[in-house]
C-alpha cells in the first residue's frame, strides 16, 4: 500500500515527518533511483526507497522504552566531545533507539526513547501541547512575589511561551523544593523562568510528560511502557493521521 514518504521515513525511525520533508527537499530521498519529490509516495513492498543512499527499512516492531536520565549525560546518540550519551544508558534495548525531545546535560529525569517516528511526533506536535511536569529545587526561599511572577510570564529572553503551572513543595529556607508544569519545553525553558526572577536552580527533574509517568524508576535504569502508556502514545498518533 502507498504511503506519503514522509510517513515511511518517520515510521522507519529515521527522522520526524518534519525532518524527513526537510530530507527530501534536500534531495537526499530517492525511489527506484530517482530524486524524491514533496507529495510523493511509495509502496514499501514494492518501490525501493533510499535516504542518503541506504534503502529504507521499516522494522518488524516498533519499541519504545523511558529512560531516567541522570545529570551528567548528553540527550544524544554519540558526542563529539566525548561526554556520556543517553546511547549508553539504554544500549540493552538490542536496537539504536532515539530520545524524544531534550533534557540538558544538568536535568535529570522522564525521557522516551523509540524507534518510532510517528510515536516522537505525537509527542513532540504542537497541537497535542503535551504537558511536562518537573519538580525543582532552587536556592533559598521563594517569595509569593516570585512566584506570581513567574506564573505571569508570556515571554522569555524574547520568546513567547505558555505562562507555567507551579506549586511550591517544600522549604526549609536553605533551599525549595518548586514543581513546574509546561508545555513546550524548549531548550533549558524553566531554568530561564527562574532565573527571570533570581532563582538558582540546583536540581532540575522531568517527572512527567503527558501521561507518562517517571515513578519510582532508579536514576540511569529504563524500562518497557506499559500496555496503558503504549495506548495514549497511540491515541495521540491517531489525533494527527
Amino acid at each position: 500500500m502507498k504511503e506519503r514518504l514522509q510517513k515511511l521515513i518517520s515510521g522507519a525511525g529515521i527522522a520526524s515527518r518534519r525532518a524527513a520533508e526537510e530530507l527530501i527537499a534536500a534531495g537526499r530521498v530517492t525511489v527506484n533511483g530517482e530524486r524524491a519529490r514533496l507529495g510523493m509516495s511509495a509502496d514499501p513492498e514494492l518501490d525501493r526507497v533510499e535516504v542518503d543512499g541506504e534503502a529504507l527499512r521499516l522494522p518488524q516492531s516498533r519499541r519504545c522504552i523511558m529512560l531516567n536520565k541522570p545529570r551528567g549525560y548528553v540527550t544524544t546518540l554519540s558526542d563529539e566531545r566525548g561526554r556520556r550519551t543517553v546511547a549508553e544508558l539504554v544500549a540493552g534495548a538490542g536496537r539504536r533507539l532515539y530520545p524524544v525531545g531534550r533534557l540538558d546535560l544538568n536535568s535529570e529525569g522522564l525521557l522516551i526513547m523509540t524507534d518510532d517516528g510517528e510515536a516522537a511526533n505525537a509527542l513532540m506536535h504542537p497541537a497535542h501541547e503535551v504537558e511536562k511536569t518537573y519538580v525543582v529545587t532552587v536556592r533559598g526561599a521563594v517569595t509569593a512575589r516570585q512566584c506570581a511572577a513567574m506564573e505571569a510570564l508570556r515571554a522569555v529572553d524574547g520568546r513567547p511561551i505558555r505562562p507555567p503551572r507551579l506549586r511550591v513543595l517544600g522549604s526549609d529556607g536553605e533551599k525549595t523544593r518548586l514543581r513546574f508544569v509546561i508545555h513546550e519545553g524548549r531548550n533549558r525553558e524553566v531554568r530561564r523562568i527562574c532565573a527571570s526572577v533570581g532563582l538558582e536552580v540546583l536540581r532540575l527533574v522531568r517527572t512527567a510528560e503527558g501521561e507518562l509517568r517517571l515513578g519510582s524508576l532508579p536514576p540511569g535504569a529504563w524500562r518497557e511502557l506499559t500496555p496503558e502508556e503504549i495506548e495514549y502514545i497511540r491515541r495521540l498518533k491517531e489525533e494527527i493521521r
